[in-house]
């Protein structure tokens, strides 16, 4: 795992091996893929840091929509935690899947791989009795994923949403279809990990992709509210202002592999 600023050093118990670029969907596990379950260092562990997902239990999962962990669509493979492609239909797999914690104040560190063309994300403050509405009827829609506000990852060389949106908030890296990432931003390419940090604490949120920040807002701000109203959240009242939500792992029906999910809980300001 690469050393970032701010970043616990996660000691591995054996060997990392060089990871493959695709993981395949079916068949026995992908040997290259391996790593090692992460551990914490004692200061690690003082600084309030936990491993999220220890790269075999689901018990702090969930599916959005059940109390258990979904039964197809994700692998649990060699210590890495993948969704597997289904052609883009979003939800349409296994699902996004929560934690079944909630969380307010915290800070977040993961690695995540994309598979050509993928589009996927993790979704903060997550709520999961809410649902996108549909445009036509004007009703919350009976799929698509959960609401909630989300680091976009995303194939920006092969996806098309990497076009779409406003002034390329649909990037990797972007607080999605809200607020684009900078321009000095370091995708890893396809197929490599890509280390994701994110800080909230208080109404104070930032995203960090690589090392390098890419985001920062203050949820409901003026600035903030202007970027909701000009978005497809616009008719989800107080949206991004809840006072806590669930992490969200996005099935987006394409393959998305993740790694060393750590978390620790902060004081508010």
């Amino acid at each position: 795992m690469p050393s970032y600023p701010i970043v616990p050093a996660v000691l591995l118990t054996a060997l990392l091996c060089a990871a493959s670029p695709v993981m395949a969907q079916s068949g026995a596990c992908d040997a290259t893929n391996a790593q090692a379950v992460p551990t914490l260092t004692a200061q690690e562990k003082a600084e309030g840091w936990t491993v999220l997902w220890d790269g075999s239990s689901n018990d702090a999962w969930r599916g959005v929509k059940s109390d258990a962990f979904p039964q197809h669509g994700w692998r649990t493979c060699d210590g890495v935690l993948t969704i597997m492609g289904k052609g883009g239909e979003e939800s349409r797999g296994g699902g996004d899947i929560i934690t079944r914690k909630r969380y307010s104040d915290f800070e977040l560190t993961l690695e995540a791989k994309l598979s050509p063309g993928a589009n996927s994300g993790v979704k903060i403050f997550t709520q999961p009795n809410l649902a996108p509405i549909d445009r036509l009827t004007g009703k919350p829609a009976t799929v698509g994923s959960a609401i909630g506000m989300e680091f976009q990852l995303l194939d920006d060389e092969r996806h098309p949403d990497a076009k779409l949106g406003r002034d390329g908030n649909r990037t990797i890296g972007s607080l999605y279809d809200l607020i684009p990432a900078k321009q000095d931003k370091t995708a890893a390419p396809v197929g490599h990990w890509n280390h994701v940090r994110i800080l909230a604490q208080g109404k104070q949120v930032t995203f960090w992709l690589n090392g390098r920040k890419t985001v920062e807002f203050e949820r409901g701000s003026a600035a903030f509210r202007a970027a909701v109203a000009a978005s497809k959240f616009r008719d989800i009242a107080g949206f991004g202002e809840w006072a806590d939500g669930h992490i969200l792992l996005q099935d987006h029906g394409d393959q998305v592999s993740f790694r060393n999910i750590l978390i620790r809980e902060l004081r508010a300001k």
